[in-house]
C-alpha cells in the first residue's frame, strides 16, 4: 500500500503537535522576558547593577542571559507537559504573536520610555 493510499483511507495516525506548540509559545514568552527585563534594568539602578554580568556591555549581558534562561526553562517544562498531546495551534500562535508584539512595542524607544 502506498503512502497516498494510506492517507486517503485514513490509516495514518496523527503526530502530536505539542512539541511544536511548546517551541512556539516559549519563543513568545522568551521575547517578552527580554522586553520585561530590559524595562526593569532601565528603570531600576539596583536591577541595572544586578544584570551587569559583563561590565563592557552593562545590563544587556544579564538581561539576555536571564531571558534565555527563562526561555529554556519554559520550553523544557512545556515540552515535558505537551510532548504527547495535541494542542490548539491557533490559540498558541495568537498568544505567542501577541507576546512578540507587546515585547516589540515595549522595547520601541518612544513607547518604552513612557513605561
Amino acid at each position: 500500500m502506498s503512502s497516498q493510499t494510506a492517507i486517503s483511507q485514513g490509516n495514518v495516525s496523527a503526530v502530536p503537535n505539542g512539541s511544536a506548540a511548546a517551541a512556539i509559545l516559549s519563543a513568545g514568552i522568551g521575547s517578552f522576558a527580554v522586553a520585561l527585563l530590559t524595562i526593569v534594568a532601565d528603570q531600576s539602578p539596583i536591577a541595572k547593577d544586578l544584570f551587569s554580568i559583563y561590565k563592557p556591555t552593562g545590563a544587556l549581558s544579564g538581561v539576555t542571559t536571564f531571558a534565555m534562561l527563562a526561555w529554556i526553562v519554559v520550553w523544557t517544562i512545556l515540552q515535558w507537559r505537551w510532548r504527547d498531546r495535541n494542542v490548539s495551534l491557533k490559540h498558541i500562535n495568537v498568544i505567542a504573536f501577541a507576546l512578540l508584539a507587546m515585547s516589540l512595542l515595549a522595547t520601541f524607544p518612544p513607547l518604552g520610555d513612557l513605561l
